[in-house]
């Protein structure tokens, strides 16, 4: 790999995910895109490759420990560091807000932990995997969302709120486990934006919702760490 700070963006053939790989390295970071649908992976890194862009790309799927094992090991074998991991993948399991089998009382247990393995363990197996590559300096983002939010919490969809909350306690653990380095992550709520899950009446364009993002991996020595942000401002919660 080149000298330059490496990153590793997780469901990033499209949405949020690509246009972060877009963005970073227009910071002139090298970005590793991942995603789980090869294909698709492949031809978004070759799109931005034609902008100029150094990305490469990398098969992941976020629920196989075999698939995150060969991630790290990539990485060993090609100059072992990494300064920046976004944990972006993730779905929203079930049906979609409104119906009677979005309530929690009625929740499909497989459901739930669809949401938890993609959500909530894959970030948690990338941090300890890919993380002591970092050499005690780095960035971790957790895209996570408001919906995960305790404060205002209120019903439908557990699959999807359930996981982000984990995903938030997520954060709030490795920081504290990691405070004496110089190693910060972060939970990130981009807000509602225009993608494929958040449909076309969000507000936000894919390029406002990845400010956020590309904020809290290119935060500065003395930057927060175990915060939850949206657009760079702290959120409860």
């Amino acid at each position: 790999m080149s000298e330059k700070p490496v990153a590793i963006v997780t469901g990033a053939y499209r949405g949020l995910g690509y246009e972060t790989c877009r963005q970073l390295a227009s910071c002139g970071y090298r970005v590793v895109l991942t995603a789980r649908r090869e294909a698709k992976g492949a031809a978004a890194a070759s799109a931005l490759r034609e902008k100029g862009l150094d990305v490469d790309f990398h098969p992941l799927d976020v629920t196989s420990e075999e698939s995150i094992q060969q991630l790290a090991d990539y990485l060993r074998s090609n100059g072992g560091r990494l300064e920046v991991l976004v944990n972006n993948a993730g779905i929203f399991p079930g049906p979609p807000p409104g119906s009677s089998a979005s309530a929690a009382a009625n929740a499909d247990m497989a459901t739930i932990r669809s949401g938890f393995e993609t959500n909530t363990i894959g970030p948690l197996r990338l941090c300890q995997e890919l993380m002591p590559l970092m050499k005690n300096r780095g960035r971790v983002v957790n895209v996570s969302s408001g919906m995960g939010q305790l404060r205002g919490m209120n019903g439908c969809c557990p699959g999807y709120r359930l996981s982000k909350t984990a995903l938030n306690a997520v954060t709030r653990i490795l920081a504290d486990e990691w405070q004496a380095s110089n190693v910060k992550i972060n939970s990130v709520c981009p807000g509602w934006v225009r993608t494929e899950m958040g449909g076309d009446q969000a507000p936000l364009s894919i390029e406002e919702g990845v400010r956020g993002i590309v904020w809290a991996a290119t935060l500065p020595d003395d930057g927060p760490s175990g915060g939850f942000f949206r657009d760079g401002k702290a959120i409860d919660w």
